[in-house]
């Protein structure tokens, strides 16, 4: 298993991979170069290029990704989509079969009697191909073909002269076969032609690059994903890559089928294209083959990437229309702990630094990679990044090992990661083991969302040096609720609302009771909370000293809604309903004044909930 660990500051964690990845095979020398042609003989072995092209346009590429070579029967697949779309499905599969030969890709695979080739992956199905694109001669056939590939690649291909004139000058068994074919009829003229462009289509250039996005425009339904120009019909991807699955490697296609399990299609040039539906396209290029003409560092390339990202397309995740459901920072939501004024103006200052990312649906590498590239994007401008996984349905082992390195590519930068409502049993072996010792600090796990939220909000205000929280309250006189009373009042509301006193874990408020009283905390912490139907409880706020609770106690006759638990020894002033009532007769400033400070408290709690729905809603 290829490691996506990584020292601070290095590569973030999939062109690190890809990196290690190609560094490990590089070493792999064995195989050897098609000498049957001589041009390609020329190639260097050391020659070694690995690109992936996701359908929305990034690219990742390692090594000599810019190398040209000669896309050779890589073309094959491409020029059947042409000659669908120019015959018409009737007549090529009139022409050519689908079944797989498990034969050579140079083997005369006939069918008994009508001569139909088995498929259009061995050479005798690809120069009936070519027979079928359309064109005035043969200058506008090869043009058509030429348009056609430089639409999947996203940029014009030329042809290796030098290629094509060694591949026609050597091409004996090709040419038989064209005889062959005319024999049978599924060749109705001078076969010479049509070898040329089957030549000449085998002889454009490319390389890894055009590759991985040709094999990314059939992932994104025919379109290039940079481009956006179509290369194919929509319609015509399915029949494309039906034939690249069933026969794309000739006589390795089934193993292919079972280790890789991607559609896919090699060339004697070195190269490999391989295509994960919807998700992206891979291309590989070094020049040694095996014995069956398939490159030996693509195939092993290509088995790394499906078994270490978990692309075989038989096992794909269970699509949303996003993995992340939502994103947004703390300066738009925070925790349910309230906060004083100057905790709250630096929160709006600083939470831009500290983004939460709503995960969903299943986690794979093609799920999980636009995840990982907006968080990288975010190094400079995010101290804090929090991840949620409520609603994450399955993590494979390679998005808890990409995990692992989004971690250390963080701590790398200097951020921190918060992962909430994590099922820790999921991640622990091979999360644990790739993240690195001297990073472990850089990774939090909170049970619950809000827990994550008010965690970040308190390493906000430490780093900007807010100061402790306020300090308990020795009078009435310090609340905020009282501030600017008369001495005479501040007395009589002393008269009237006794001091009570509760442990931690104590209940101060029960749901149900009678809402007769409200509650000034002077000293320690509350929450406020709510049961939950299928059992468990939710807080809905934190209250420290400084605040006041308990506003139903002004209905009459209400009862309260939820608990209020004491969190550490709480101190509050209990002001009976009566007594309020007693003060709206009697000393009506005092009066106006308490309920002014009711009023301004419900109108902050209500615009921080309207601006929380408006960020969840967006």
């Amino acid at each position: 298993m290829t490691s996506l660990s990584h020292p601070a500051g290095a590569l973030a964690p999939i062109p690190l991979y890809l990196e290690q990845l190609h560094q490990r095979l590089a070493t792999e020398l064995s195989g050897r170069l098609p000498d049957y042609i001589p041009e390609l003989a020329k190639a260097d072995p050391a020659w070694f290029g690995i690109v992936l092209a996701t359908v929305d346009g990034q690219v990742y590429e390692v090594g000599d990704s810019r190398q040209p070579f000669t896309i050779q029967s890589i073309s094959k697949p491409l020029v059947y989509g042409v000659a669908l779309e120019d015959a018409g499905p009737e007549r090529v599969h009139a022409t050519v079969g689908v079944e797989p030969s498990g034969e050579a890709f140079n083997s005369i695979s006939l069918e008994p009697g009508s001569g139909r080739p088995l498929n259009p992956m061995i050479n005798a199905g690809a120069i009936a191909t070519a027979a079928l694109v359309g064109g005035a001669d043969a200058a506008a056939r090869l043009a058509r073909v030429t348009a056609a590939l430089s639409a999947y690649a996203g940029r014009p291909l030329e042809i290796d002269d030098a290629v094509f004139h060694s591949e026609r000058s050597t091409g004996h068994r090709n040419r038989a076969i064209g005889h062959l074919l005319r024999s049978f009829g599924i060749l109705g003229a001078d076969p010479e032609p049509t070898l040329d462009l089957y030549f000449q289509q085998c002889s454009l250039r490319v390389d890894a690059h055009a590759l991985a996005l040709m094999a990314a425009t059939l992932a994104n339904g025919g379109i290039n994903p940079l481009t956006s120009a179509r290369a194919v019909h929509g319609d015509l991807v399915g029949p494309i890559l039906s034939v690249m699955t069933t026969c794309g490697v000739y006589d390795f296609t089934g193993a292919w089928v079972y280790r890789v399990g991607l559609p896919a299609k090699s060339g004697v040039g070195g190269g490999i294209m391989a295509v994960l539906p919807g998700q992206l396209g891979i291309g590989v290029f070094s020049p040694l083959l095996d014995e069956r003409g398939n490159s030996v560092r693509g195939v092993k390339v290509c088995e790394a990437l499906s078994r270490d990202l978990g692309l075989h397309f038989l096992r794909p995740p269970r699509l949303v229309a996003s993995t992340v459901r939502s994103r947004y920072t703390l300066a738009q939501m925070r925790s349910k702990r309230q906060r004083s004024a100057p905790e709250l103006q630096l929160l709006q200052q600083h939470g831009h630094t500290a983004a939460v990312f709503e995960l969903q649906g299943d986690l794979r590498f093609a799920t999980l990679e636009p995840v990982l590239r907006e968080v990288q994007a975010t190094a400079g401008t995010l101290a804090l990044v929090l991840l949620d996984f409520k609603r994450v349905t399955g993590i494979d082992a390679a998005a808890t090992r990409l995990l692992a390195a989004l971690v250390n590519h963080c701590a790398g930068q200097g951020q921190q990661v918060v992962l909430s409502r994590v099922r820790r049993h999921e991640l622990l072996a091979d999360f644990h083991a790739e993240v690195q010792p001297q990073h472990h600090g850089a990774v939090v796990f909170q049970p619950q969302l809000d827990l994550g939220l008010e965690w970040c909000e308190r390493q906000l205000l430490q780093r900007h040096a807010l100061g402790p929280p306020a300090a308990a309250l020795d009078t009435l006189a310090q609340h905020p609720l009282c501030a600017g009373a008369s001495a005479a009042d501040l007395a009589w509301l002393a008269q009237q609302a006794p001091l009570g006193h509760w442990e931690p874990g104590a209940l101060v408020l029960e749901r149900g009771d009678p809402a007769d009283c409200l509650y000034l905390l002077l000293r320690g912490e509350v929450s406020v909370v709510i049961h939950l139907p299928p059992g468990g409880a939710r807080r809905l706020a934190t209250l420290s000293a400084g605040m006041v609770f308990g506003e139903a106690a002004l209905l009459e006759g209400g009862q309260r809604s939820a608990d209020v638990r004491a969190d550490t020894p709480v101190v509050c002033a209990v002001l009976p309903l009566a007594a309020l009532r007693q003060a709206e007769a009697e000393r009506p400033a005092l009066a106006l004044q308490l309920l002014k400070g009711l009023l301004r408290s419900a109108a902050q709690t209500t615009a921080r909930l309207t601006a929380e729905i408006a960020v969840l809603e967006a």
